[in-house]
């Protein structure tokens, strides 16, 4: 089931469509207000700075009882993160809020339980927060990123739409996803790129260089040229430490 399906389905069942009060506007290098206050699935008072810092950070708007879409988004991102190399808590933070001021932190503990068992990896209790808040600090935050939603009196329900947001580690916007599926590569890099380097191995920092974001449709797409250039590098390379070695054993020989 895709994204632009259930988009449909909302526009049938809405004559008086609210779709154009919803979308993601792209705001790169905005930087979000680290004070913004929210509170944790414990119930203790944090603010954004509080995850800001050293990490890149996944930033991901949902409401908790979303009937269908956002479920699928948080399944998305769960699928992507099992294929990652990284693991949030070490490599990277993921911040999941809601989007209704009603929900309570019970059901954001409810919600991080339940996928960080499905992630499955010991530091994502640590390293996935899931957090509410009041419609000031909601509005202020999905504001400073672009995420436009809305109250549907028909359906009784948020209306949004689904994506997720990178954050550099000092909190600015650094790059989008949209939709309920995230390639996982697109994701690594992304998280490379937002930490300025300091994660990720050679061979990813090789291969980033190989590869180009599109801001128009929050994916990677291969740089020919640099791809050529990366490869006659990599000969090179090759060739030179085979030479080397050959060298060694004539000499020891």
């Amino acid at each position: 089931m895709t994204l632009k399906f259930l988009l449909s389905l909302f526009l049938l069942q809405n004559p008086d469509s609210v779709l154009t009060a919803i979308g993601i506007d792209q705001k790169l290098d905005a930087i979000v207000d680290p004070t913004t206050s929210f509170r944790d699935e414990t119930g203790e008072s944090v603010t954004l700075g509080s995850y800001l810092g050293n990490k890149p950070i996944v930033l991901m708007p949902v409401y908790y009882e979303c009937p269908m879409l956002c479920s699928m988004a948080l399944n998305g991102l769960v699928k992507a993160l099992h294929v990652m190399p990284f693991t949030a808590g070490k490599e990277f933070q993921i911040v999941t809020f809601s989007i209704d001021p009603k929900e309570t932190p019970e059901l954001a503990l409810e919600k991080k339980r339940h996928y960080v068992r499905d992630y499955g990896r010991a530091e994502a209790d640590k390293g996935w927060h899931f957090l509410t808040g009041t419609p000031e600090s909601i509005r202020k935050l999905t504001g400073e990123i672009g995420f436009r939603y809305i109250y549907d009196n028909y359906t009784k329900q948020w209306a949004h739409t689904s994506g997720l947001v990178i954050l550099t580690p000092d909190g600015r916007v650094s790059q989008y996803f949209y939709g309920i599926e995230y390639d996982p590569r697109a994701l690594r890099y992304s998280l490379i790129a937002a930490s300025n380097g300091k994660i990720g191995s050679l061979v990813d920092h090789v291969l980033m260089y190989c590869f180009q974001y599109d801001a128009t449709t929050g994916k990677y797409s291969i740089v020919i040229m640099r791809a050529i250039r990366a490869a006659g590098v990599t000969t090179i390379l090759a060739l030179v430490s085979f030479m080397v070695i050959g060298s060694r054993k004539k000499r020891f020989s």
